[in-house]
């Protein structure tokens, strides 16, 4: 059987939700609500993760090769999709977008 990436899409997406919630839950709790875009964009990251989670533990336990395959390659997709999110909260924490 092929080397699959599903084990590691898996792992590094529930960190990285992990860090969204992180973060989401600090502006709830400094209440900042200047911070709307911030906010908004950890939202749809966390959504976007947490179904690539759910995508590669579906790929990993499916027993027919094509459709495993099929739901690594679209985890893989989300995955990239939620981890360029968390990239541009990322930039713009770091470079003081957010006041």
């Amino acid at each position: 059987m092929p080397e699959t990436k599903s084990p590691h899409i898996l792992n590094t997406s529930s960190n990285l939700l992990g860090f969204c919630l992180i973060v989401m839950t600090s502006l709830k709790i400094a209440d900042r609500t200047e911070a709307g875009l911030l906010d908004e964009l950890t939202g749809i990251a966390s959504v976007l993760l947490m179904a690539s989670c759910i995508l590669s533990f579906l790929s990993m336990r499916t027993v027919h090769a094509i459709r495993s395959e099929r739901l690594e390659r679209v985890a893989d997709v989300v995955f990239l999709g939620g981890l360029s999110l968390v990239f541009i909260a990322i930039l713009m924490i770091a470079f003081h977008f957010v006041a």
